[in-house]
């Protein structure tokens, strides 16, 4: 196996998320519209551990809290726990946890366990959490916040399966979302049944699918133990470091530029079309917490 380079570079960013074509299809106006819509920056926090998996690289439960605890309270610059998941969701919300079930890598009930653990420990009823993936159209309408979940990995449709694509069992026809590579995922969070509910996606990085080709592609020979978690309050942002780091991995393992089979566009439109959140480097801060061994990015 070929060794790449281990670092990623604005350029190699985009490059792999065709970010400045995009916005040179959309064109000035558009550009000028998301950048008054949100001049701020995102953050998104990297957090690793070297014994985030136990044997079998099963999650470690006891490491994935103390790995969320962590992030949390970075992301939101608030050093006590309880203080910073009380800050994150009104104790009198009905709160609902958007994960996924995907058979080869589903959100793993070590991560689903640790949030339940803070919510309750922030004070909010169990009776008031609600999880799901596929029936999230139904069960998950009527919440007042959201929490997304999910592993990151490639995907035959929309070039990557990210915090974005996450939402798309809130729609009653999701293949409506398949053509021109989900361009238009964005436009989901745009709905009234997910706009501006959301408080926290996280990005499952433990064992990240950073290859494959074709439909419910799965080999576990492209999956590695990268033994962390992605968390931010922008889905865009924290999208667009998933590109950032399955790249990078691609570039490692191969030993040359290997694109996605379908670009992954989308994260980019929902920057520059749906102004759902960040997809611009220049305006997105990564903070790193814990181990760096062989971070790519």
């Amino acid at each position: 196996m070929k060794k790449g380079r281990p670092v990623i570079t604005r350029r190699d960013f985009l490059r792999g998320s065709t970010y400045a074509a995009v916005a040179t299809l959309l064109g000035t106006p558009a550009i000028t519209a998301g950048q008054q819509e949100s001049e701020k920056r995102s953050r998104v926090v990297l957090v690793r551990h070297p014994d985030a998996l136990a044997k079998g690289r099963n999650p470690n439960g006891d490491v994935i809290q103390q790995m969320l605890d962590d992030g949390v309270r970075t992301l939101l610059n608030i050093d006590d726990t309880t203080e910073a998941w009380r800050q994150l969701i009104d104790p009198n919300s009905l709160v609902g946890i958007k994960t996924n079930v995907w058979a080869y890598l589903p959100t793993p009930k070590e991560v689903e366990g640790a949030i339940l653990n803070r919510l309750a420990d922030s004070g909010l009823p169990r009776a008031r959490v609600r999880m799901d993936d596929r029936g999230a159209r139904t069960t998950l309408a009527d919440c007042t916040q959201l929490i997304n979940v999910r592993p990151l990995r490639t995907h035959h449709w929309s070039g990557i399966g990210g915090c974005l694509k996450n939402y798309i069992m809130f729609v009653s026809l999701p293949f409506w979302y398949h053509p021109n590579a989900c361009a238009s995922l964005g436009r989901i969070w745009t709905l009234p049944i997910v706009k501006g509910k959301t408080r926290l996606n996280i990005l499952v990085v433990l064992r990240p699918l950073f290859y494959g080709r074709g439909p419910h592609h799965y080999n576990s020979s492209y999956v590695w133990d990268y033994k962390g978690i992605l968390l931010s309050s922008d889905p865009v942002a924290v999208d667009a470091i998933g590109v950032q780091l399955l790249s990078a991995k691609r570039r490692d393992y191969f030993g040359e530029e290997k694109p996605f089979t379908r670009r992954t566009h989308h994260v980019t439109y929902a920057d520059l079309k749906y102004n759902v959140g960040v997809g611009d480097p220049k305006r997105i801060d990564l903070i790193r917490v814990g181990w760096t061994e062989g971070a790519l990015i």
